[in-house]
This record gives C-alpha cells, structure tokens and sequence, in this order.
C-alpha cells in the first residue's frame, strides 16, 4: 500500500486493487505544481469526497469525467454532483459501507462544517470521515474535524492501526490536540498529519503531535513521495 500527500488535505491512496483519490485540491493548491496534477491523478478509480469546501471538492468534476472515476461520499451530496454534474456517484451514509473492488470504505461522523460556495442553497449533507480498509490494514481519515466524542466509538469498534489527521489548527484540531484524541481514543501504529503548512495561519510541523505520541510512528508526509505501509 502506498499512501501519497498531494498537499492540504488531499491523498492518492495506492489499496489493493483501487487508486483512491481522497479530497483532491489540484487548482490553486498552493503545495502541488501543476506539473503535478497528472501523475497524482492517473489511473484513479474512485474519488472520495468528505464534504464540500473548496479545498476539498475544487477538482471533482473535472476529475470525475476525465478519469471515469466515480465520487464516493454522504449521498446528499453525491446526489447532488451527479444531478447537477452528471457524475457518476457512490452514495452513502453515516456507518454505511460500501465495497470498492477489495476495499472497503465506511463512512464516520465528523465534527466541522460544509457548504457548496456556488450553490450554497445545494443539499450538501453533512461532514465526514473515512474508514479505509484493505491489505490487511484499517485507515481512519479523519476528514477536516476537531475532536468529538464520536472518536471513541471509531477506534473502538473499527480499531484503525493507521490515522490520517487534519491537524493543522484554525479550522480543524491543532497537533497537541490530534495527538491527545490518538491517544485517548485509539491505538494507531501510523498516524499522518494533514492539512497543515499549507498557509501561514494553519501549523507548520508536527513537533507536537510527534512528542504527544511517543511509540507512534508519525509521519510527516512530503509532497509525492510515497509513504509505503
């Protein structure tokens, strides 16, 4: 499995037989040339989506049906990207699971915000995370959020081994706060940090989501360079 940071929010995740693109930001991603974008999105099979701001869905149409991939989220929004749009879509909702070949994604609670700036009257659902499944490993994908009681029952029952958490601080948890919820609510062998150094206003390392987690092994991605698991 390979687990590839485009940036901010946004992943190309490398599981079984699926290339997942996970909130791709490709067009004013300040972390992601533009010579880039190609070999971050080729061969995706499916999109996913965790809610609706601009970093998170900038890219998806044009993703969608250049690729043949189709968008993967809360099925109010799916709903409306493939009325609106003409995307083919994966529906879902919250503790659903649907299969994608031989991964499987399950939709979790998250605790933000979301809104469709073009239409802002669109049903849009609600905010989420992810629970990835394959090659024997469980991928929690925090989605944007800050810390709720909802992540008690995640790691409970899901027991994710890996944690890919926006950690940035402002509009999410901060790193001191992402690494006392990894540590209250789960037992990760990996966690990643994510949507972080992107502007001056979010973090800038992860010095305190390291030294918060002792015995963990974070990870602070690199644009690109694959992080083999």
């Amino acid at each position: 499995m390979k687990i590839i940071w485009l940036g901010h929010g946004s992943f190309r995740i490398e599981i079984e037989d699926q290339v997942l693109l996970l909130d791709p930001w490709l067009t004013g991603n300040p972390m992601l040339t533009d010579a880039q974008h190609a070999p971050a999105t080729r061969g995706a099979t499916h999109i996913l989506i965790t809610h609706a701001h601009f970093d998170h869905i900038t890219d998806l149409v044009p993703l969608s049906k250049s690729l043949g991939a189709p968008a993967v989220g809360i099925y109010d929004l799916m709903t409306w990207f493939e009325g609106n749009d003409g995307l083919s879509t994966v529906g879902f909702n919250m503790g659903g699971t649907v299969e994608l070949g031989r991964v499987s994604v399950s939709l979790v609670p998250a605790l933000h915000s979301t809104s469709l700036g073009g239409a802002p009257d669109a049903p849009v659902g609600r905010e989420a995370g992810f629970i990835i499944r394959g090659e024997g490993h469980t991928i929690y994908v925090s989605g944007d959020t800050g810390i709720m009681a909802d992540m008690d029952w995640i790691g409970a029952y899901y027991k994710p081994d890996i944690g890919i958490l926006s950690a940035g601080g402002h509009f999410t948890m901060d790193m001191a706060g992402a690494a006392w919820a990894a540590k209250r609510y789960f037992d990760f062998k990996t966690v990643i940090p994510c949507h972080y150094r992107t502007f001056d206003l979010l973090e800038q390392s992860a010095e305190d989501l390291i030294a918060g987690l002792p015995g963990v092994d974070v990870i602070e991605p690199q644009v690109m360079e694959p992080i083999s698991l």
